[in-house]
């Protein structure tokens, strides 16, 4: 009888993986990226176990948006608080903070749950094409090449 085989937790060899998301359109970027966190990747997936891979994201203040999401868009969150509904778009969310754009589509991919939240700790995103992660050799993750038109952010002179 075959025994179906369950990675154990110590036994994850965790890989670093960098991605440049310059020009590249948010919603295939982060199922990619999503499909490495969760460790879709791996002939030794398992869905209850921290399987995945750190990503290193650089250029995300670049990345671009198919259609007319960048004004069209909404994202809505609420203070808990009478009338305390917040939205914004991703045009000002990319002038604000970045970033926040790629988070907010991979954490839509991720599975809500304790297991979800360790393994977006895994994802670090900068907006520039510097990052702090040097020293653990990221390696270059591919991914597809631009297909469509795209609407990109607005260029800062």
């Amino acid at each position: 009888m075959m025994r179906t085989y369950m990675p154990k937790p110590r036994e994850v060899e965790e890989k670093w993986w960098l991605v440049d998301a310059d020009r590249q359109i948010v919603g295939r970027l982060a199922a990619r990226i999503a499909k490495v966190l969760l460790g879709k990747t791996r002939p030794t997936f398992a869905p209850h176990v921290k399987n995945g891979d750190f990503v290193v994201v650089v250029n995300a203040g670049k990345v671009a948006l198919s259609g007319k999401k960048l004004t069209d868009k909404v994202y809505y969150s609420h203070t808990g608080w009478p009338g305390g509904v917040k939205a914004t778009t991703p045009e000002k969310l990319l002038a604000e903070k970045p970033e926040e754009v790629l988070r907010k589509a991979v954490w839509g991919m991720m599975p809500k749950t304790r297991l979800g939240r360790q393994l977006m700790k895994r994802l670090r995103i900068f907006s520039g094409p510097e990052h702090d992660h040097a020293a653990q050799q990221p390696q270059p993750l591919p991914v597809a090449p631009r297909r469509t038109r795209i609407q990109s952010a607005p260029e800062e002179n």
